[in-house]
């Protein structure tokens, strides 16, 4: 197995799931169940890997608070190796309110620490040992992003891959920074949404095309129409797992952990596809990102059932 190292954001996820209609200013609303799970992008990710049976550790900064404390626990209880977690006390742990429903969220996010890990927290030495490095959520990690670029690179010239799942954009200008850091990518997960914004296109070749540079492999997140990426100049689809979802927090981000654990061991794209979908689906089967992800026993039999 490859060493997966994570540099990113850790926040508290407070789910509220099946909302009976959208909020409104005034008014309030009832929801059907509540939970605080482990959120962020690169959390679910990493627990993702984890839970398929790779090794991973994670650096990052939470503030010396409850929250904190509660998100480095739930790293360590997947096996994940939290010695690279700063608790900052002038910090506080990031908080988002997600708004569930079986088909979609609304997410409410106050960033903390999830805006204060910088390029030069994950020096040479954070990196040496690790096959891969993998970052999330591209717009949110504001300290991180000026130096994203040159971080890549060293990861590059030390022997590791990468990759980035760039994450909606709050302000919807869609930087057109992420260009040049995509330069130093191998693979970048937009969703469909994020590959619209980024591309300024809503077709979907059209999109993968306009993010081709010659390195980078996009590999676009559809929800319920599966994923795809070109192979050799063609689109390259593998559609959606029809399974009844309770909570679509994270599926995205156990996307990633399955597509990355095919990539890593060598495998197909088409098969590290198929893997990543199976893994997003399997997710919504609970509350929060990382309750139901699945190892990698469970995803291999959910692929075999479906293929009969």
């Amino acid at each position: 197995m490859k060493k997966v190292l994570v540099a990113g954001e850790l926040n508290v996820d407070l789910v509220l799931q099946g909302a009976h209609a959208p909020p409104e200013p005034g008014k309030e609303v009832l929801v059907d169940d509540f939970a605080m799970v482990l959120g962020s992008a690169s959390a679910i990710c990493a627990m993702g890997l984890a839970k398929l049976g790779d090794p991973v550790a994670f650096l990052g900064k939470v503030g010396d608070d409850p929250w904190g404390r509660f998100c480095v626990e739930c790293l360590e209880t997947r096996g994940i190796d939290v010695s690279g977690v700063a608790l900052d006390p002038r910090l506080k742990t990031g908080v988002t309110v997600a708004i569930t429903s079986p088909r979609d969220r609304a997410l409410v996010s106050y960033l903390g620490a999830i805006a204060a890990l910088a390029a030069d927290d994950v020096p040479d030495a954070a990196l040496r040992g690790f096959a891969h490095l993998h970052v999330s959520s591209y717009f949110l990690q504001e300290a991180l992003r000026p130096g994203l670029p040159g971080l890549f690179a060293r990861a590059r010239r030390l022997g590791l891959t990468t990759s980035l799942d760039p994450g909606f954009d709050p302000t919807e200008a869609w930087g057109a920074d992420l260009r040049e850091t995509l330069r130093e990518v191998d693979l970048f997960f937009p969703n469909e949404v994020e590959l619209r914004g980024l591309a300024g296109t809503g077709d979907l070749e059209e999109g993968l095309r306009r993010l081709a540079n010659g390195r980078t492999r996009t590999v676009a997140k559809l929800g319920r129409d599966g994923a795809a990426t070109l192979v050799e100049g063609e689109v390259l689809r593998v559609p959606a797992f029809p399974v009844e979802p309770v909570d679509t927090t994270g599926a995205g981000d156990s996307f990633d952990a399955g597509f990355l654990h095919a990539w890593l061991a060598g495998g197909s794209v088409p098969d590290a596809l198929r893997l990543g979908a199976a893994c997003g689906a399997l997710s919504t089967r609970g509350l929060g990102g990382t309750a139901r992800q699945a190892d990698l026993a469970e995803a291999e039999a959910f692929l075999r059932q479906r293929a009969g």
